[in-house]
């Protein structure tokens, strides 16, 4: 008989080969559930032992019915559909995947600023409607010399930073959790919010979700903003207010929005985004590529394991559960 139960909750990926690998440990049994609400996630998960999920919703009602649950290990960077609080009361580790995907974000955020910058999908469309006219695109300015601002200063904007200083942009950033000996070396400036919001021809979002991030970039930030200026969000959509953008958008405050992740995913029909020409979407898709979701799954499962053998994850975004009496951990990070 297994010793311990390892649930998933939900996934979205064609195979979970890579999961079943590391899971293949002769004491675990491995289920796989798609669920999509909270009583659904009690329901398949009220045994487990650990947890990978995706999407599925984590929130204190589902918590409190996990009397068995060591470890819930998350799909990806950001930890939003699990309220880390009430699970760190419960003793629960949460883990996530910090580093998979930088190299695939980091282009696809500077893939979004070239589109922007040089109206790629606006043209690509007039084309296509038969229209053969540069003056289409008017007005386009030279891409060297500009300044990126970046929403967050972790590892993903850090190597967006590498790049698009290739290209001759200039780099702020506004982070109150970075330090400023990071900066330098990345040779980026720090700058408050508003100054971002003021000096940016580009602003590449890149903050986590959080209640203190939602709905940071507003009417407020929107106004402050250059006529010229285009934001780009590959990290997640509410900490865009899209009402806000839209009304920003319709008003010319500001050029134009490049977007990976939106409020509502997948996009409403309704969306006024969806007829504005101004605006490039993609389909949440920054993070993938085929090397990255293989690291993104075998991690994600990794962190399982090494807590239910008595070890810390290898991502531990809790971590001030270490040494916590619940669960059997090493004292140290490993």
């Amino acid at each position: 008989m297994a010793k311990w139960k390892v649930v998933i909750s939900d996934y979205e990926f064609p195979s979970l080969q890579p999961e079943e690998e590391v899971l293949s440990h002769g004491d675990i049994e491995f289920i796989k559930k798609q669920c999509r609400t909270e009583d659904e996630v009690i329901s398949a998960c009220q045994e487990a032992d650990g947890i990978i999920t995706q999407y599925a919703p984590f929130p204190k009602k589902v918590l409190d019915a996990l009397p068995k649950c060591k470890v819930i290990s998350r799909y990806g960077v950001g930890v939003n559909t699990i309220d880390v609080e009430v699970a760190s009361k419960h003793g629960i580790v949460v883990s996530n995947v910090t580093d998979y995907c930088m190299d695939e974000v980091s282009d696809h955020a500077f893939a979004l600023i070239l589109a922007a910058a040089r109206k790629v999908a606006f043209l690509d469309r007039t084309v296509k409607k038969r229209v053969w006219d540069f003056n289409e695109g008017r007005p386009i300015y030279r891409l060297r010399g500009q300044t990126l601002g970046l929403l967050g200063f972790g590892k993903i904007p850090q190597t967006l930073a590498l790049k698009a200083q290739a290209f001759g942009l200039n780099i702020i950033a506004y982070d109150p959790y970075a330090d400023d000996r990071s900066a330098r070396d990345y040779n980026v400036e720090l700058v408050d919010l508003s100054e971002l919001c003021r000096r940016s021809d580009f602003i590449s979002v890149h903050a986590p979700l959080t209640e203190s991030t939602r709905g940071m970039i507003s009417t407020e930030q929107f106004e402050q903003m250059k006529t010229t200026a285009f934001i780009i969000n590959t990290a997640r959509g509410p900490v865009i207010d899209e009402k806000a953008l839209v009304v920003a958008l319709e008003e010319n405050r500001i050029a134009g929005a490049a977007l990976d992740v939106v409020e509502e995913e997948p996009i409403s029909p309704q969306s006024q985004l969806l007829d504005m020409d101004q605006v490039i979407l993609t389909p949440h898709i920054a993070w993938y590529s085929e090397e990255s979701q293989a690291e993104l799954k075998r991690k994600t499962a990794e962190n399982v394991l090494r807590v239910l053998s008595g070890r810390n994850p290898d991502y531990f975004f809790n971590q001030h559960l270490i040494g916590s009496p619940r669960i059997k951990l090493s004292e140290s990070h490993v």
